[in-house]
């Protein structure tokens, strides 16, 4: 097996005969569930047979001493294919150059939650994973001083062996893993401390990074498997539409088309049709979809145009308070006998995700089975959602990852696999189907656009009382959730810090309901990348309204230590106290999935009197982190795509269809668009948040803050084009 690629179909006695793994392999790595008092490391106590190694386990050591580590998630760019193994390597006292890394397969009983969402890799398992390298440690320490017949405190472990301390005597895990194998499992892990670390921490080069480079690497279009076929489906522009009938005579007339059929593939909670194009290759299967002729109904469903949105959006706020997410103290009499309070709206709106990769998929039906290969984010919802439908268990599906060309959200959808399933159901036969990019942003699935109203009033230099209110579809209620649509979206306040709490005594945060039948869908950061711009876009106007340096009021409610000193580094790095006023500097500071990330921008205008954006800086507060070069690529990632939502892409509708249908019109940054980014880590010993997501929300606000401080024009509505102000 590769040392890069992907988990295939193999057979366990297959996996073994390439993977070389022998009789007494040493499995790891059963995921910790959080209510576990004690937890089963070791597999088996017995040895373990040839024919009969789980291929459940976290870490694989066989007695050649050859190591593979699994990495659970997906890796779509954000690094989990080098931060995983690093962790367990850090604490496995082994070297990276010396590993095999795989992808896992789907199976939560095993690996526990595998969705790659939320930025949560690392800070929902660090600790676990830490634990996995230190108990295979400890083991092997424990069979080298059962050898030797010394206590474990005189051996250590280093680069794949455990050392004697005073004879200097080496035995390598792969002469050891035989006998660690039928140890019990360590009850006390110890683990190292942060300041003895040699892997983590450290700026190590991706692993990934040369295959990605030379072709090896293995991303869902590059999968192929014996007796393939491909397809493409025709599906309708306008959202939500159902075929009535179709002509496929000259389809059909297409060399290598095999079989045109209508489907019906579930997007969450809703149908959507259209019509498949079976063929031997991707290119005679899009040859044939062109000469296909559809008819469409489209009555049952509204066509939505982007103006009626945002009018209907804007209407909502005037006249509904909308559902409570958060209230206290007595906002509403204050706002209402205040004459001088702050009353403005700001409105984001629908944005595609557009990863570099095209959606696609193989399915495999094979009558009481599924398996399934690509780029996917979430193995368990793609079991869940193939199982309900075709009344089977989700342990009969089989989900295999390989590398994503990216996914923001849109690849933990279910959808494009369970469509791949139902092809292969029908014509009996592995599919691989392809997304076009039309496709892909005609289809959706969007982030949904937010109009926020934010009212405010300032006394003494603080504020004194705040109320937000926003209408935006609820991706839970799209997704059809349980979720009680008479409650507020528990996301209302995404991207708030939450010391503002403790330092406006009056506050309300509401949730005005709003229905379209728009499909929406997670996007980088989620809520935050909405909430962000409005919220601190406010504080702003609230620090102006006040007359106080945008920077100490946001110091003034943000009492926290970690705040204080984030805001301190910020200072720091940006002169922001020897600027000077009215330089075109802008501020915003937000916290998402557990991280908090300020920025600093600055902007001027340059010798056309365009604005250009000049510097910005970043600083994360990530509390306990992997690998310092890993952060700073997701920061600029985050920034880039930020720069693309604030000032020039946005999807809209007219008559129910999209009129952005691919890059020529939903114009990303190009690399002469991006400024210098400098970006600082604040190193504590506090629990990990995320890295791949937080660094986005803050920047759509610091822009259009610099902005003002430069111009006095105040910036409410995304996208603004620089080059128009």
């Amino acid at each position: 097996m590769s040392k890069n690629t992907e988990i295939n179909n193999l057979s366990r006695r297959k996996f073994l005969s390439v993977a070389g793994l022998g009789a007494g392999a040493l499995c790891l790595g059963y995921f910790f569930p959080a209510s576990a008092s004690v937890v089963k490391i070791l597999d088996t106590k017995e040895s373990l047979p040839v024919n009969d190694i789980p291929m459940n386990a976290w870490i694989h050591i066989n007695k050649d001493g050859q190591i593979t580590l699994f990495d659970h998630r997906a890796e779509m760019g954000q690094g989990s294919f080098q931060s995983v193994p690093q962790i367990i390597a850090e604490e496995l006292e082994v070297d990276l150059k010396d590993i095999n890394v795989e992808f896992a397969p789907g199976d939560r009983t095993k690996y526990g939650g595998q969705i790659t969402g939320g930025s949560s890799t690392i800070r929902g398992g660090y600790k676990r994973l830490l634990n996995l390298g230190a108990a295979a440690r400890m083991m092997l320490i424990q069979a080298a001083a059962n050898q030797w017949n010394v206590d474990t405190s005189a051996c250590y472990a280093q680069s794949g062996c455990v050392i004697h301390k005073s004879s200097g005597k080496k035995l390598t895990y792969g002469q050891l893993v035989e006998s660690a194998s039928k140890l019990e499992a360590p009850k006390n892990i110890q683990l190292k401390p942060v300041s003895e670390y040699k892997l983590i921490r450290k700026p190590l080069k991706r692993r990934d990074t040369p295959l990605k480079t030379n072709g090896s690497a293995i991303f869902g279009l590059d999968k192929r498997i014996p007796g393939m076929l491909f397809a493409s489906v025709e599906r309708n522009p306008k959202i939500m539409g159902t075929v009535k009938s179709f002509d496929d005579t000259e389809t059909l007339k297409i060399k290598g088309v095999k079989e045109v059929f209508k489907i019906r593939a579930k997007v969450h909670n809703v149908w959507r049709e259209g019509v498949a194009v079976v063929a031997d290759s991707t290119w005679s299967a899009l040859q044939g979809r062109k000469h296909l002729k559809v008819e469409w109904d489209e009555s049952q469903f509204k066509h939505i145009n982007s103006t009626e949105v945002l009018k209907e959006q804007r209407n909502l706020l005037a006249s509904q308070e909308g559902l409570t997410h958060k209230t206290q103290g007595n906002v509403k009499s204050i706002l209402s006998d205040n004459n001088d309070k702050l009353d403005v709206i700001y409105e984001t709106p629908y944005q595609v995700h557009y990863a570099m990769e095209p959606l696609n998929c193989i399915a495999h039906w094979k009558g009481d089975s599924v398996e399934i290969w690509g780029p996917v984010q979430a193995p368990e919802l793609i079991q869940d959602a193939i199982a309900q439908e075709f009344k089977i268990p989700w342990q009969n599906i089989k989900v295999n990852m390989t590398f994503l060309g990216g996914g923001f959200g849109r690849k933990a959808s279910a959808d494009y696999p369970y469509e791949a399933a139902i092809i292969s159901k029908q014509i009996g036969k592995p599919v691989q189907v392809v997304w076009t990019r039309e496709d892909e942003t005609t289809g959706g699935l969007f982030r949904p656009g937010i109009t926020y109203r934010c009212e405010g009033v300032v006394k003494n230099g603080k504020i004194e009382a705040l109320r937000v209110r926003l209408c935006g579809q609820n991706i839970s209620h799209f997704a059809g959730s349980s979720e009680d649509k008479t409650k507020a979206n528990g996301s209302a306040s995404e991207g708030f810090l939450q010391p503002y709490y403790e330092a406006i005594k009056n506050i309300a945060i509401n949730d005005v309901p709003f229905e379209a039948p728009v499909p929406v869908h997670w996007w980088r950061s989620v809520y935050a990348s909405t909430n962000g711009f409005a919220y601190e876009s406010f504080i702003d106007e609230l620090a102006v309204k006040a007359k106080i340096d945008s920077m100490d009021f946001r110091r003034m409610h943000l009492q926290e230590d970690r705040l204080q000193k984030l805001i301190d580094k910020l200072e720091e790095v940006s002169g922001w106290k020897s600027r000077g006023r009215e330089k075109g500097y802008g501020v915003a500071i937000t916290e998402c999935f557990s991280s908090t990330v300020g920025q600093v921008i600055k902007v001027s205008r340059n010798g056309g009197g365009k604005i250009v954006i000049d510097k910005i800086w970043a600083v994360m507060d990530c509390g306990w982190f992997v690998n310092p070069d890993i952060i700073h690529g997701q920061i600029e990632g985050s920034i880039i795509m930020g720069l693309g939502a604030a000032t020039m892409h946005e999807l809209t509708f007219t008559d129910g269809e999209v009129n952005q249908k691919n890059f020529y019109a939903y114009n990303l940054p190009r690399i002469m668009d991006m400024p210098k980014i400098e970006v600082h880590i604040i190193e504590n010993d506090e629990d990990a948040g995320g890295v791949g997501e937080p660094a986005l929300p803050p920047f759509a606000p610091a822009l259009a803050n610099a902005v003002y401080d430069l111009t006095g024009t105040r910036i409410r509505k995304l996208p603004f084009g620089l080059d128009s102000l």
